[in-house]
């Protein structure tokens, strides 16, 4: 610290000389040069070593990351070897989530370098290995909401962020696109690194896209982050829509879609100035699709949408049909670049966005939530988390936090998934309780929570065939038959938060 305040003070006094002195227009182009020079002689710049030696980080310490590059992410992967190459044990990975690209881990948690993991969700090869037992401590699931809320209350402290950034200047102004002719990569939205910048004991910046000082307008402002570090690539932009973020051709999926769409026009919440989010899955994203006609025919326009944005969010802005995107997550390049371009195109931090305890959080103000589901039960109750097999195979993200918030959530989920059953007595997992739950969309036909009659009679009233959800159960059951027992055993490899920091259910083992 003692040496960085030396090289800082040195800093200070070359621009106070160059500040006073008179000068000509050749004089002002060495003088010009000589603050970009200066620039990147920032004491904020260093190597990753070196930043990781001069964070002060020790073993046991909590260490965190964000997912905008989802599964093209590079950041986790070239931290955390480092750390091994450096011979940190005992760590505690606290990611906004993890994916297949996070495989590597694997092997830093046989060998001691991660003992914990915080986040909130898992998938590929990394979640196959921890649902069945690979680590001693069980992982802790937090909704994005929850996960906000943790980090501001002190419950997960953060010891050293380490945040991927599309581009930074020297000193730290980050955000996750960027303006010059040299990008590599780009994010869009940086709000689930934002809790992690404005909290942890120290902040790390690692960039593929070093730019001239200022970096404006910046998600990660320079007076929260400690060093920059320049590296050969933070992510892979084109595999940010991976996964479950995708514009399905599934046939089901488009019926699902057009049944949710034709649910929120005779909800009564469809009127001038409604809100909306969609979550990620094929047939809830796919439903703004569908909703944009209607908006159309009967000149409604919504104030804002909220959440993971998409580039049919965008479309309808652009469009005029929607007043403003909230933005905490880009879903595709086209949210990323308008929220480069767009000023109507707002960034927010997960606490912004979801937080339970913030008042301003956008969830609190929002009118309806379209949500997909690996199962429901006949209490209205959601799992997103854990798969039929017993695999950990997803992420809890926002599902909790917009369903308890919003006044109308609606779930999309085929009765079947092959051979397996959606509507089941008792989901593996809780993750989103029924009482935050008013619709269940399917294929066979739509339940509506009993605590919400007056939505059922207008559905029923505007023709939608609405069943109870205990036939949906005993349909899928007379197709498919009942399903075996999951072998679970007894090794508790989870633990799922509730949104006011309780514990809401654990995830066991499953044996092979």
């Amino acid at each position: 610290m003692n040496d960085l305040k030396s090289r800082a003070a040195q800093i200070q006094e070359q621009a106070h000389k160059m500040n006073k002195e008179v000068f000509n227009q050749a004089s002002y182009e060495k003088i010009h040069q000589q603050r970009n020079d200066l620039q990147m002689s920032s004491p904020k710049l260093a190597t990753l070593e070196d930043a990781i030696r001069k964070s002060g980080l020790k073993d046991g310490m909590t260490i965190s990351f964000h997912h905008h590059f989802r599964g093209g992410d590079k950041v986790v992967n070239l931290v955390v070897g480092k750390l091994a190459e450096m011979g940190f044990k005992n760590l505690h990975l606290a990611a906004s989530s993890l994916s297949d690209v996070h495989a590597p881990l694997i092997d830093h948690i046989r060998n001691g370098v991660i003992t914990k993991i915080s986040t909130s969700g898992l998938r590929g090869t990394l979640a196959k290995e921890i649902s069945k037992g690979l680590m001693e401590e069980p992982v802790v699931f937090r909704s994005h909401g929850g996960r906000g809320s943790a980090i501001a209350s002190g419950d997960l402290h953060i010891d050293v962020a380490f945040l991927g950034a599309s581009s930074s200047d020297p000193l730290g102004n980050a955000c996750g696109y960027s303006r010059s002719e040299n990008a590599k990569s780009i994010c869009g939205s940086l709000g689930y690194a934002l809790p992690d910048a404005r909290y942890a004991d120290k902040v790390v910046i690692l960039t593929d896209d070093l730019v001239a000082y200022p970096n404006t307008p910046n998600s990660i402002s320079e007076r929260d982050v400690d060093y920059v570090v320049e590296v050969d690539s933070v992510g892979d932009s084109s595999k940010i829509a991976s996964g479950a973020i995708r514009d399905t051709k599934n046939p089901r999926d488009i019926l699902l879609a057009q049944l949710a769409a034709k649910v929120i026009v005779n909800s009564g919440y469809f009127k001038n100035g409604f809100s909306i989010q969609t979550g990620s899955g094929g047939a809830s994203l796919a439903a703004v699709k569908y909703l944009r006609q209607s908006m159309i025919d009967r000149d409604i326009k919504a104030s804002f949408a909220l959440g993971g944005i998409t580039a049919h969010m965008v479309k309808l802005h652009e469009e005029g049909l929607i007043g403003r995107l909230i933005d905490v997550q880009s879903f595709d390049k086209v949210a990323a670049e308008s929220l480069k371009n767009n000023p109507m195109h707002k960034e927010v931090s997960a606490n912004e966005y979801a937080s339970a305890d913030e008042p301003g959080s956008a969830v609190h103000y929002l009118d309806i939530v379209i949500l997909s589901a690996l199962e429901a039960d006949v209490n209205f109750n959601v799992n997103v988390l854990v798969g039929s097999d017993g695999i950990i195979r997803g992420a809890i993200g926002g599902h909790p936090d917009t369903a308890a918030d919003s006044a109308l959530s609606i779930i999309v989920c085929p009765l079947l998934r092959g051979r397996i059953p959606c509507i089941v007595d008792e989901v593996t997992t809780l993750i989103t309780p029924g009482k935050s739950v008013d619709v269940i969309v399917t294929e066979y036909g739509i339940a509506v929570n009993p605590g919400r009659p007056e939505l059922a009679e207008a559905l029923k009233a505007a023709g939608l065939n609405i069943v109870d959800i205990n036939w949906l159960r005993d349909k899928a059951l007379s197709i498919i038959g009942t399903p075996a027992p999951l072998p679970f055993g007894d090794k508790v490899v989870g633990v799922v938060m509730n949104r006011d920091g309780s514990v809401l259910d654990v995830i066991k083992n499953i044996e092979d």
